[in-house]
């Protein structure tokens, strides 16, 4: 049932969206142009209702250090503020030995990467993640099989995705997909490395999902396919992409959403030191919840008094910005955590707010962000109601003193 259930709503994905579009280059090999793999991803796009625009440079047999090493690719990278460049390295590369894959891969990718972002910072760099040989690759034990080189491709494409903060199109995952699933479907032409038609179909396919973050199932383009093939290249390749855990590990966002606000802490007494995890940023603004702040990417920051603070980062960067916040608990008293006040704040309308979670007698003060005490209430219940129709839009501060402890809560009094 789960499965079908999955596919259904992959399905509506695929049919009820609006038309999008998007400008590609497609820097890569023979794995690339056999086939005419962009025009395949382009008439594929047309047939769902979306448009693309594509140029390609994929000499053969090329690696990333060929690639980076090639004037044509910067030329092309230049010539336009793509939305995806992407990105494949020669079919053997990545499933070499790891130390062989730093030193000789990932550093011509991290470059051509780098070149990318000079010209346009919002491009998305988009990995083309290539499949094990039919039979594996006989010169090294791990790749001999087609699972032991699919395993490590994946591995390392996901690591150089993570190393220039870009995203990858799974196509070898959907490769071990269909052969696993659709055993008589062949993806490989006569030499067992390159695709057949049917599997440069299924590339399209991934490529497409993880272009528009839509389901290619219901495509009428099949190009030479038997539609039941067809059909089966575009379920596997949106079972592969689309599920939220996928998409999550493939780092694949729409692109009004590129930029994503994300962090880590560790505490140590009243100090916290923040890291900052966020994709395609570059600015930062902390808020540590207790009236102070900060510009640095990962700032440390001390609290004064014990309590539960909410902390916000705002991530802004030339192509879209995002917010993301943590509670923290600083407990440097060793007071047992669930007697730290963690107040809930609820929006009752009319500019009303109720503010609950106090347990023992409460002196709570209202001040606006300029510093003027608004209001000041003694209350021995666990709630207290704030009226703040008479202040103008904008944020208000509640400072509270309850059997020791203190802290603040941010109020943001909106318009209705």
């Amino acid at each position: 049932m789960k499965t079908i259930l999955t596919s259904l709503a992959i399905f509506i994905m695929g049919t009820c969206q609006a038309q999008d579009s998007a400008s590609v280059l497609f820097i890569g090999n023979s794995y690339t142009s056999v086939n005419n793999l962009p025009l395949i991803v382009k008439d594929l796009t047309a047939s769902l209702g979306d448009f693309l625009l594509y140029d390609f440079n994929t000499p053969g047999g090329t690696t990333f250090a060929n690639h980076a090493a090639n004037p044509i690719n910067y030329t092309k990278i230049n010539s336009q503020d793509w939305d995806y460049v992407i990105l494949q390295a020669q079919s053997q590369e990545p499933s070499f030995p790891d130390s062989q894959v730093n030193s000789e891969t990932i550093p011509p990718a991290m470059q051509l990467a780098d070149s990318v972002y000079a010209n346009y910072f919002c491009s998305e760099v988009l990995f083309y993640m290539t499949w094990g040989r039919e039979n594996g690759d006989p010169q090294w034990g791990p790749i001999s099989t087609f699972e032991g080189m699919n395993d490590r491709l994946r591995s390392a494409y996901l690591r150089m995705a993570d190393s220039v903060q870009g995203s990858v199109s799974a196509v070898g995952s959907a490769w071990r997909y269909v052969r696993e699933t659709y055993p008589t479907i062949n993806l490989y032409a006569g030499d067992g490395s390159h695709p057949s038609y049917e599997g440069s179909y299924l590339a399209a396919c991934t490529f497409y999902a993880s272009i528009y973050r839509k389901s290619p199932v219901g495509a009428t383009f099949i190009g030479s396919l038997d539609p039941t093939v067809a059909a089966n290249l575009q379920g596997a390749a949106a079972l592969t992409v689309l599920p939220i855990d996928s998409l999550e590990l493939f780092n694949l966002h729409p692109k009004s959403e590129l930029t994503q606000a994300d962090f880590s802490y560790i505490v140590n007494g009243a100090m916290v030191d923040f890291t900052n995890e966020s994709y395609k940023a570059t600015s930062y603004s902390w808020d540590f919840g207790d009236l102070d702040n900060s510009t640095d990417e990962s700032p440390s920051h001390t609290y004064v008094t014990d309590g539960v603070y909410t902390v916000i980062l705002i991530a802004t960067s030339p192509c879209d910005i995002d917010s993301i916040e943590m509670q923290i608990t600083i407990n440097t008293a060793g007071i047992p955590t669930e007697d730290l006040y963690n107040l809930k704040l609820k929006y009752l309308g009319n500019g009303m707010y109720d503010l609950s979670g106090f347990e023992d007698a409460a002196e709570i003060k209202l001040i606006s962000m300029n510093g003027q005490e608004l209001q000041s209430i003694e209350t021995n219940e666990a709630a207290v109601q704030l009226d703040l129709s008479a202040y103008q839009y904008g944020v208000y501060i509640v400072q509270y003193n309850a059997a020791g402890h203190s802290g603040i809560v941010k109020i943001p009094y909106l318009n209705d």
